[in-house]
């Protein structure tokens, strides 16, 4: 039987940066994306192990396979398609977010469906400069590996009568059922200013919280009046990190319910969906933002289009609509 070629897409180039990373080798790779170790050896060699960038193999891969054909590509002979597209890279999606979408939004028009390693072949080739570049840094954010906990004192002072992680319901660690959070302060320039960001673990959610300060008060208050509005039943837990901001935690689960568990101080895969959270504000927020310049509307701006972008795992549903879909949906 013949076997039929094909290529590393995109997705198997950063499968193999990082997989190189853990130091594995190319037989143990190619096992793990379903090629042979030769096709790992050719597509690592010309870089070397330790310089291999998934990004940079796949522009040159692209570069090499259009030849001729860049000009005759499906988006720039289609302008309502091209539109579709670059509106949503506006907005930050993903190029596998905006394929997808794609085949929800046209389910029965062949000329608007499209591969995403078509999009990233038209923003490598084709798109501006800072578009590109822009691209790229996403693409990147995959991190190598997480690494263990820091071996430094926690400098931060102890919260009084913190209840650890370690006694959170069993529930939590699974997704299944909606209403707990995870929380933390994102700091801007100089640690002058600060925003305050939740995110529901199950459907995602996420709320960029207004500050005025970082003071234990503040923080309370101001997560309080962002869960006034949130359903009952979609407010159970919050896992938090180790700030003094949320010294005055006892008493913000009098008042909302609730209950607030710390996580282990330096361990931030213990709050995964908070951290992935905050790096999708960083995108709009890079770090020396100064968060006192931001007005309310920006924030809730962008609150409002991280939670209507529809995510992979989420079966490309929203955060919104599946936050909505449950918190209609009866309990007990």
């Amino acid at each position: 039987m013949t076997r039929k070629y094909k290529r590393l897409t995109l997705d198997n180039r950063i499968t193999v940066e990082k997989e190189l990373s853990h130091s594995k080798t190319y037989q143990q790779i190619g096992e793990m994306i379903g090629f042979d170790r030769s096709s790992i050896y050719r597509e690592v060699n010309p870089w070397g192990r330790e310089k291999y960038s998934a990004t940079k193999a796949n522009e040159y891969a692209i570069k090499g396979a259009s030849g001729r054909k860049q000009d005759k590509i499906k988006i720039k002979l289609n302008k309502n398609l091209r539109n579709y597209i670059s509106e949503k890279l506006e907005l930050r999606w993903s190029p596998e977010q905006i394929s997808h979408s794609l085949k929800t939004s046209f389910p029965s028009n062949a000329d608007m469906q499209i591969s995403h390693e078509a999009i990233y072949q038209y923003v490598y080739l084709h798109a501006k400069k800072s578009l590109r570049a822009e691209l790229t840094q996403q693409l990147r954010r995959e991190k190598k590996s997480r690494g263990g906990p820091r071996k430094a004192l926690d400098k931060r002072g102890k919260i009084p009568d913190a209840i650890r992680i370690d006694e959170r319901p069993a529930e939590v660690i699974g997704r299944e059922i909606p209403g707990h959070w995870e929380g933390d302060l994102v700091i801007g320039k100089d640690h002058k200013s600060a925003i305050g960001t939740l995110v529901e673990r199950t459907t995602r959610t996420i709320i960029i919280v207004p500050l005025t300060g970082t003071d234990a008060q503040t923080v309370r208050e101001a997560f309080e009046k962002e869960f006034k509005i949130i359903p009952e039943q979609m407010k159970k837990t919050m896992t938090y990190d180790n700030g003094k901001e949320m010294t005055q935690h006892k008493l913000f689960t009098e008042n909302t319910k609730i209950q607030v568990y710390f996580a282990h101080p330096y361990s931030p895969w213990e709050r995964p969906t908070n951290e992935n959270s905050n790096m999708l504000i960083r995108d709009y927020f890079p770090k020396g933002t100064d968060f006192n310049t931001i007005s309310v509307a920006r924030l809730k701006e962008v609150q409002h289009q991280l939670n209507t972008r529809p995510r992979k795992t989420l079966g490309w549903k929203t955060p919104k609509d599946v936050f909505d879909s449950l918190a209609l949906t009866p309990t007990g």
